[in-house]
């Protein structure tokens, strides 16, 4: 049954994706607050672990799947396996992401494992989202280790989009991806901490099949006291093509570690990988202000176009 508030969710998802919602489930404080499949995407719970089971519908197109998450209680901690089957000859849209609102002084945590089994000449789109916010002077602290693992069938590709922009005190994440022949992944991640926040992002994108392809971008901002590790990992067991780009703006005492790697298992893996750390440009500031932007408006911006 969806209650007032759900409804209103719902209609903000709607505004904010510029489509209507077709399947939906939300899960609140560690339960299932609502819940609709439609013809072609069916939800479901799994038997043996918390979490659920979406099924996606061979020649499914053009239709929306959301799985939100919401936290609004200090001392929530919960596990959740969801499995996500989709069908031959799909285009689909899978938008899921937390939001934790922790009023209290205990951690409030959630950790989550998304597997994708996608089918043959199917598209993916898949955009994850991560939020946190504290009362004023509560001490609680916000949590989120997500874990993501894709199997691409042939002729198939995923676009995933992560962004986790300030409010997580700690994340740990991690991502797998396995392309077969012919499939492409493209995986852009966005990130920003600030106080003495701690990230880490752990990436392995398996190229098996001839003709798959992989890229990844990574754009991440660390400010004041946090601190910043990625590791991503391209393996080419065919004559394949991938690509790993991370490029960080490191502000006030923050540390970043960036560890791109690259491994070539066949003659014909084309494999390149990227790395960049550095401070915001004084004539990127100065340009802004002469314009009248104040200092601080400045850096506003230049962090706003960075992470877009």
């Amino acid at each position: 049954m969806i209650t007032d508030i759900d409804a209103k969710l719902l209609e903000k998802i709607a505004d904010l994706t510029g489509k209507p919602v077709g399947a939906f489930n939300i899960r609140k404080d560690s339960g299932c607050e609502a819940r609709q499949s439609t013809e072609h995407i069916q939800i479901t719970n799994k038997e043996d672990k918390p979490g659920i089971v979406i099924r996606i519908a061979d020649g499914t197109k053009g239709e929306v799947c959301h799985i939100p998450v919401i936290i609004s209680k200090t001392g929530v901690t919960e596990m959740v396996y969801n499995d996500f089957y989709v069908g031959d000859d799909c285009d689909v849209e899978i938008v899921a992401g937390c939001g934790i609102h922790n009023s209290g002084c205990n951690e409030s945590r959630h950790d989550g494992v998304h597997t994708f089994y996608v089918g043959k000449n199917s598209h993916v789109k898949y955009a994850e989202k991560h939020y946190g916010e504290n009362d004023g002077g509560q001490t609680g602290k916000n949590v989120m280790n997500p874990q993501t693992v894709v199997y691409l069938g042939e002729n198939s590709t995923m676009q995933m989009d992560t962004v986790q922009i300030r409010g997580i005190d700690s994340t740990r994440r991690s991502t797998k991806v396995v392309c077969e022949a012919g499939s492409e992944v493209v995986i852009t991640e966005r990130l920003l901490t600030h106080g003495a926040q701690q990230a880490e992002s752990d990436m392995e994108i398996v190229l098996n099949g001839p003709d798959a392809k992989g890229r990844v971008i990574s754009r991440s901002v660390a400010q004041d006291e946090s601190s910043q590790l990625f590791y991503p990992r391209m393996v080419g067991n065919a004559a394949c093509f991938g690509h790993v780009q991370c490029d960080s703006i490191i502000m006030g005492q923050a540390q970043i570690r960036s560890i791109p790697e690259i491994a070539a298992n066949h003659p014909d893996a084309q494999l390149i990988h990227e790395a960049a750390i550095g401070k915001i440009a004084g004539d990127q500031l100065l340009k802004l202000e002469t314009l009248g932007l104040t200092p601080e408006e400045a850096e506003e911006t230049i962090l706003k176009g960075f992470l877009a």
